[in-house]
């Protein structure tokens, strides 16, 4: 009866699956703590990374994938610096092309660039890493970083906390959606932010769009599933609205035929929409989005209700898919750090991007803007404005360690150069069936070319497939483009 026993043996759990994979993770990130560690029952403190030595190279530590950060870390030289990015993403999103994604003009990995692609360093050498990973505290005293492992739902792992000390800090986290304090916001409307945004707005417009064709479903639903909010008015707001009503007129019109005539969209603004363009490119937007069937409506959002939403004036729009995209604010993460903040709750830095109450702390994108005592404004929360921020910052990173500077406490009193300038060049935003608007303004008040139709469409497309990250996403783009031109958008829910 031997083999019954070896049975029961093989039968019999040690242990549970999910505790295996933990003490693997826990195995894992043990090992790049540079200090001796103690056993694990005896381990009162989260291993990490502990500091550099002086004959290492220093570290930089990049919080966030996105703009600002990407481009930083794309314009860091590894031969001078360790880099290590902590993100809950390990891609960058191409997002000025994002809103075609939704109703599958572009498919979803055209816009996503690997990080590990924009600075190979990061999968490769020795002291570089990516950590998928929010960040939740920043000790500056002792240039450290607290950390705390992003899960996939409830029934994952335990989130696992670490330490990563660090030479230089960039914090480039990005902001997060407005909701003004609105209720129901955050529980019935997507966001138009992130790929997984995208991917939701995407799979709630098909799924609605099938659900209203089933037998016997009464007329005022069927209106109510078909009907698409868009609530603000900005590039992102417009955007959307274009590439939905174009889904609408060459799509749904001929693949949906039973229930082409449901369909709307409606975009609410509670002032102008488009306010940073020139006033003949807004009467134009106007025009043609009315003229492809979206709805305008002026008004303010008070309660956002499971099935329709609430305007100050009282009245109710119900709604079937509402998307939120009216502008952004600090994260919790940037309201929890005790660094001084610009107006608007960002965190406030110098000419040269840094933190001046403390050592070694720099911040672009999103996340922080310009001190009162610089004298200069808040730059708007731009692509354009990160890119250049993290190039910047990137040239400047590289000065310092070249001239000494790159460990910790080792740039107090080196001079920096020129401080950061920015110069605008101009808004660009599509509106749908081959027309968008391009504004090479530097700002409102400028004079300069505002151009609006399909030469300017032709301008966008152009201008963004040259500024997409790697050739590799350029070819993915151009072929999407391509094949959606000739047989349509893709309308598969997967």
């Amino acid at each position: 009866m031997s083999w019954y026993r070896n049975l029961i043996k093989l039968s019999t759990p040690t242990k549970s699956k999910t505790a295996i994979t933990k003490n693997l993770l826990q195995a894992s990130l043990s090992h790049f703590s540079t200090a001796n560690q103690p056993p694990a029952s005896a381990q009162a403190q989260p291993s990490g990374l502990g500091p550099t030595k002086p004959h290492d190279k220093p570290r930089v530590v990049v919080l966030g994938s996105g703009w600002a950060g990407c481009r930083l870390m794309k314009g860091l030289d590894p031969k001078l610096y360790d880099i290590v990015c902590v993100s809950p993403r390990n891609h960058m999103v191409f997002t000025p092309l994002l809103a075609s994604t939704c109703v599958g003009t572009l498919e979803f990995r055209s816009v996503a660039e690997p990080i590990a692609r924009i600075q190979p360093s990061i999968s490769s050498a020795p002291g570089s890493y990516f950590f998928l990973a929010n960040s939740t505290a920043v000790d500056t005293e002792n240039h450290e970083v607290h950390c705390e492992t992003v899960t996939d739902g409830t029934d994952t792992l335990d989130p696992w906390k670490f330490k990563i000390s660090y030479d230089k800090l960039v914090i480039a986290s990005g902001a997060q959606a407005s909701t003004f304090g609105i209720h129901g916001v955050k529980e019935h409307a997507i966001f138009l932010r992130e790929v997984h945004h995208a991917q939701e707005i995407r799979r709630k417009l098909l799924l609605n769009l099938m659900l209203s064709d089933v037998p016997g479903l009464p007329e005022e639903e069927k209106r109510r599933l078909l009907h698409c909010v868009v609530v603000g008015g900005g590039p992102t707001g417009v955007e959307f609205s274009g590439e939905l009503s174009d889904f609408i007129r060459r799509d749904v019109h001929e693949r949906y035929t039973h229930v082409k005539d449901y369909i709307h969209v409606t975009l609410i603004e509670a002032n102008e929409i488009l306010s940073s363009f020139d006033d003949r490119l807004r009467h134009y937007a106007i025009k043609h989005l009315t003229k492809s069937g979206v709805r305008l409506v002026r008004g303010i959002v008070k309660d956002v209700k499971p099935a329709n939403l609430v305007l100050t004036d009282g009245s109710e729009v119900p709604y079937g898919l509402l998307v939120w995209s009216t502008g952004v604010g600090p994260s919790p993460f940037v309201n929890s750090l005790g660094l001084p903040k610009s107006p608007g709750g960002r965190i406030g830095v110098d000419e040269w991007l840094r933190v001046p109450t403390v050592q070694d702390v720099f911040s672009i994108g999103d996340c922080s803007g310009f001190l009162e005592s610089t004298g200069k404004p808040v730059l708007p929360a731009l692509a354009q404005v990160a890119e250049r921020q993290g190039k910047y910052l990137a040239n400047l990173l590289n000065k310092i360690c070249k001239d000494g500077g790159g460990h910790a406490n080792g740039a107090k009193d080196m001079n920096l150069g020129d401080p950061f300038e920015y110069k605008h060049l101009g808004s660009m935003a599509t509106v749908g069936r081959f027309k968008a608007l391009v504004d090479l303004r530097q700002s409102k008040e400028a004079k300069g070319i505002s151009l609006a139709g399909f030469v300017s469409w032709f301008i966008w497309r152009s201008a963004y497939l040259t500024r997409v990250v790697s050739w590799r996403n350029r070819f993915y783009v151009a072929i999407n483009w391509l094949t959606t031109f000739v047989f349509g958008r893709d309308i598969s829910r997967i």
